[in-house]
């Protein structure tokens, strides 16, 4: 397949997942996440991420995507503190985890396309309390997988 058909097909498919975000189904946003709640899930990944030797950055941001709380362990590589902030935006503005858009990136093959405000990198999950989006938590510097598993502690806590 061509460069101009994988293309197209990976914008088709960022288009349609973008379009989800009208669903009935699909929380709606609530009152931004207070900062001592983005403390108490950003010191919940901490702890996780530690508990592994996981150096890694935890970003906490409202509705908007912008930064509430913002957490970098020892020995994080620079790259992945800025990313750490651009996925919790991305999971806010898009209300989606960022594993969605990773996910729909990887079968367009090896050309990476993405969105404005798009990190498509796992590791990022909206923050919902009461059923309504409040805010969003990353975390970035290991594996995607391991990005997920400290994000997701730091959802548990709450």
């Amino acid at each position: 397949m061509s460069i101009s058909k994988w293309s197209t097909m990976a914008a088709v498919s960022l288009l349609c997942m973008t379009s989800l975000a009208h669903a009935d189904d699909e929380p709606k946003y609530g009152a931004d996440i207070p900062v001592g709640t983005a403390k108490v899930i950003a010191a919940a990944a901490i702890k996780e991420c530690a508990a592994h030797s996981w150096p890694m950055a935890v970003a906490v941001t409202d509705t908007h995507g912008a930064l509430v709380y913002y957490e970098k362990m020892d020995d994080t590589e620079l790259g992945s503190a800025q990313a750490a902030v651009e996925k919790a935006a991305a999971a806010a503005l898009y209300k989606r985890p960022t594993r969605a858009f990773y996910d729909v990136t990887a079968k367009a093959g090896p050309f990476m396309l993405t969105m404005p405000g798009v990190l498509a990198a796992p590791g990022a999950w909206p923050v919902i309390k009461d059923g309504k989006i409040i805010g969003a938590l990353a975390a970035s510097g290991g594996s995607g997988d391991q990005d997920d598993v400290c994000a997701k502690a730091g959802l548990a806590a709450l």
